[in-house]
């Protein structure tokens, strides 16, 4: 497995707000997500953007955003911010706590986009109730993979609520509840981030694990060809396998949540569930997408 350095990364905001608002502070060391998605840009083509985009049709069963306003809280590589603009978004608003994270998304702007006057990006905090009441609301919020990463999950999805317009839809992915499995992986991450020295060691046995124990599971098991599983990981909304690894092991702050809670926070707020695809009490994301009631 590669040992790429993943730097430990003090964050800030331009919009960040101080105090009691902002859970994790400005000074805390979290895991550069942006290095990550830089080395992916590297890799991304046609296919990874057109599976991309097929993922964003599937789940929120349209066919076009014609018309459309998107909002991608926590933006990422760009990705689906792009492939929001692919199916014809009217507006496209992108944001991301991490600068370098911004940065690749300007970046495939300026590929596919650069002209474009309906694709804004802008570095902030989904914690930053102050910024996102001055961006609007929008037809479509998609966050995927990036609310339990801001150290204030609840509050972060709270934040979403007033984005999403009557009878607009929100597209969230949480990572599962495992009760103490995720005590531990959090405290794994813990340690990832924050004794950069030893990342090496994460890498090579958490790779070790994945590498050797799904080997015998699909060769002795499951009787399969081995590459099948990598094909089908790869081909998952144009992700990179070798960049969700990473993603997985520094994803930190960390928190989870069970789809019964996720389910009752929406209802509670005026929400009715569209779509929902869990993982079945392994590790990784629960998908929700969720339509704001009409008033």
């Amino acid at each position: 497995m590669p040992t790429t350095d993943h730097s430990e990364q003090t964050l800030s905001s331009p919009h960040q707000k101080t105090g009691d608002q902002a859970a994790v502070r400005d000074s805390e060391v979290r895991f550069a997500f942006g290095k990550n998605w830089q080395r992916f840009l590297r890799y991304l083509n046609e296919q990874r953007i057109s599976e991309a985009t097929t993922s964003l049709e599937a789940m929120l069963e349209i066919k076009s955003l014609s018309g459309k306003s998107f909002l991608d809280v926590g933006c990422g590589s760009g990705l689906f911010s792009l492939a929001a603009m692919r199916l014809g978004a009217a507006r496209v608003h992108s944001f991301d706590y991490d600068p370098q994270s911004v940065a690749c998304a300007r970046e495939l702007k300026e590929r596919y986009f650069r002209n474009a006057g309906n694709w804004s990006i802008e570095q902030a905090s989904a914690l930053d109730q102050d910024y996102l009441s001055h961006i609007g609301q929008f037809d479509v919020v998609y966050s995927w993979g990036v609310l339990h990463h801001t150290g204030n999950m609840w509050q972060a999805m709270e934040n979403l609520v007033p984005l999403v317009v009557s009878d607009g839809k929100v597209f969230i992915a949480l990572y599962n509840d495992q009760g103490l499995a995720s005590r531990i992986w959090c405290s794994i991450k813990r340690f990832y981030v924050r004794v950069p020295w030893l990342r090496w060691l994460c890498i090579a046995v958490y790779g070790s694990y994945l590498i050797v124990g799904r080997f015998i599971k699909d060769v002795i098991v499951l009787r399969s060809n081995p590459l099948k599983r990598y094909r089908q990981l790869e081909g998952r909304r144009g992700m990179s396998y070798l960049t969700d690894m990473l993603d997985w092991l520094g994803g930190y702050p960390f928190e989870v949540a069970s789809p019964e809670s996720v389910f009752m926070f929406f209802r509670s707020r005026g929400f009715e569930l569209l779509r929902l695809k869990t993982v079945g009490g392994r590790v990784g994301p629960n998908e929700f997408v969720f339509s704001k009631c009409l008033k």
